[in-house]
């Protein structure tokens, strides 16, 4: 079971507004955030940790240039909120990558919607159960 990953972006604060928009519908919110002014020898100016419950398991770290991208799927528990995450993604500046949808040649039940954060990772959210 994966606890947690950092993923690399280009601009902090955009992709940092990007992400809390697009994962307000599955319960996501900013957890932490730090910055050289709390830990001199960050390497990053800032960085943040975002998730639910208290608990971050999505870091977002700045880097130089474009980062080599990644495709990231989310849990969503109903076919409304992977809907309402690609809704929130789209209107948060998200490129469309994939209308919200049955996927059956994935397996029977897969729904999932896609789009490309501002750095053009490919984030998906899905849900695995039928109706």
């Amino acid at each position: 079971m994966i606890d947690h990953l950092s993923l690399s972006v280009s601009d902090y604060e955009r992709s940092r507004d990007f992400y809390l928009a697009a994962l307000a519908p599955l319960g996501y919110e900013l957890v932490m955030e730090l910055s050289q002014a709390e830990i001199p020898d960050l390497p990053w100016p800032r960085f943040g940790g975002l998730g639910v419950a208290r608990k971050p398991d999505l870091w977002l770290k700045p880097v130089d240039g474009a980062p080599s991208t990644i495709h990231l799927a989310f849990a969503a528990n109903d076919r409304a909120t992977v809907d309402a995450f690609y809704a929130a993604a789209v209107a948060a500046g998200g490129r469309p990558n994939g209308e919200p949808g049955p996927r059956p040649q994935y397996h029977p039940g897969y729904y999932g919607a896609f789009v490309l954060d501002p750095d053009g990772h490919n984030i998906e959210a899905v849900c695995h159960t039928a109706g």
